[in-house]
């Protein structure tokens, strides 16, 4: 048995564990003392060599003795393989393709990532082709691999891939290409007739559709990023206070700005979003004639003026260039006139490889004939108007310019600006033609852009019922 001890008596003993290291630390710090002060620092993270700790002296002794070869040699080769990591954009160059490897290429499955790389490799040359273009190469043959490339990628036939680099620089077609992958934002437009754009937010809101305005630019539109009810089937869209409709189809209505009371011919009505949108802005005054000469989609437009309870409308199933002869006298006439489609390549996939040069042809061969007409349906002598807005779903300059340069030679019109405050001017000159100084003022609008589908917009003032006898000087 151990002896008992008294607890009121106090032992005094040792220093405990705490204790022991608390003076240990303070027997340490004392070697890096002087006179209580610490030494000076030669640097932020190094002392004086003179103070240096055991380990340290041995280290700076060791890089002192000379290295064997072989440590000499793994040294540099870190140091090689550091530097073109580093430098590797500006070391490396993109090295074309024989001849031999691309034919086989044509028989063999390709990894569309490698293509992809090759892609951005061959745009970076041609952006920068002084700089860093193979030595002995021409631009054409860049050119021509970058065309095969994008072919294979992005699924387009080759004729396709060639206007759009007509079109485009290099790095932009890219992009443009990219954008037509991705579908459109699904887009509104109020029906001031029924309702305010406000109102209508805050229903769909409540219905658990989630949606901002569309822009600065437009009043009436709502873009709608998701939904958890199918807007096309909510009771707000079945009472007609609204209409699905593109981005891109409120532009041509905004330019042509119809006025109360007025006369208007929407030449090429179907579906309907475009008369609808004009009846609003006339508040169902006076009067529109909806025209399209397919009579199977103008049930589209019948259906859609009831619903949205337009009431100054009347619909009629002719052949465009045949209308002058039907009547005449417009104030304003709108003519979104049938075009190729190469604007709507994210809804109409097809389109990548089911054009050719003979169908650009057609249509712009069609297109003048309607643009033609509707000049000639317009009244020059009307007191708030004589407009006309053209305008298309292509990006095509066969179908855009080429065909306003035609309508300026062949009729007293001129154009005008079309109110729209952004979009990109149209061509003034492209590859071996030259257009009229003026259609400057037409306006270009790309998917990449600006969000919205490829559209083209221009606006005409018709200065007098005259028909030339001769092609008119147009200042060129």
């Amino acid at each position: 048995m151990g002896r008992k001890l008294d607890p009121t008596i106090k032992v005094k003993r040792g220093p405990g564990r705490k204790a022991r290291k608390q003076k240990g630390a303070e027997t340490e710090l004392s070697k890096f003392l002087v006179d209580g002060k610490p030494f000076p620092y030669c640097d932020f993270y190094h002392y004086l060599p003179c103070q240096l700790l055991p380990i340290e002296r041995a280290a700076r002794k060791q890089k002192k003795q000379p290295k064997e070869k072989d440590d000499l040699k793994e040294d540099e080769e870190e140091e090689e393989e550091d530097t073109v990591q580093a430098n590797i954009d500006e070391t490396e160059k993109f090295i074309l393709p024989a001849a031999a490897d691309r034919a086989k290429e044509g028989l063999l499955p390709m990894d569309l990532q490698t293509i992809h790389q090759r892609i951005k490799d061959n745009v970076d040359v041609l952006s920068h082709f002084s700089e860093k273009r193979e030595e002995g190469k021409e631009r054409s043959e860049y050119l021509s691999l970058l065309r095969s490339d994008l072919c294979t990628y992005y699924s387009y036939n080759e004729f396709l891939i060639s206007k759009l680099m007509d079109l485009f620089p290099v790095s932009e077609l890219i992009d443009f290409l990219e954008a037509n992958e991705i579908h459109r934002p699904v887009t509104i437009r109020t029906n001031t007739l029924k309702t305010r754009r406000r109102d209508l937010a805050q229903a769909l809101i409540n219905r658990g559709v989630n949606l901002d305005p569309l822009g600065k630019w437009s009043k009436v539109g709502l873009v709608i990023y998701d939904s958890s009810v199918p807007v096309g089937a909510t009771p707000e869209y079945l009472s007609g206070q609204y209409m699905l409709q593109g981005a891109s189809s409120f532009l041509p209505v905004m330019a042509l700005s119809p006025q109360e009371g007025e006369l208007v011919l929407d030449m090429s009505s179907a579906p309907g979003g475009k008369t609808t949108y004009m009846a609003q802005l006339m508040r169902n005054t006076g009067m529109i004639v909806a025209n399209d000469a397919n009579a199977d989609r103008l049930k589209s437009v019948v259906g859609n003026i009831h619903r949205l309870g337009v009431t100054n409308a009347v619909i009629c199933n002719y052949d465009g260039r045949q209308f002058p002869k039907v009547m005449g006298g417009f104030d304003r006439v709108l003519l979104d006139a049938p075009c190729s489609g190469t604007g709507v390549i994210s809804k109409d996939p097809g389109v990548k490889t089911g054009k050719d040069e003979a169908d650009i042809l057609r249509s712009a061969h069609l297109q003048k004939e309607l643009i033609l007409s509707a000049i000639d349906s317009v009244n020059a002598d009307s007191p708030t108007g004589g407009y006309l807005v053209y305008c298309t779903c292509s990006i095509m300059v066969e179908e855009n310019e080429w065909v306003v340069d035609y309508a300026l030679k062949k009729r007293n019109v001129k154009l005008v600006s079309t109110g729209l405050d952004f979009g990109k001017e149209g061509f003034i000159r492209f590859k071996e033609r030259r257009f009229h100084p003026s259609l400057k003022l037409s306006r270009r609008f790309y998917p990449h852009s600006h969000n919205m589908d490829g559209f083209f917009v221009a606006k005409l003032k018709k200065l007098s019922n005259a028909i030339p006898t001769t092609p008119r000087e147009t200042g060129l």
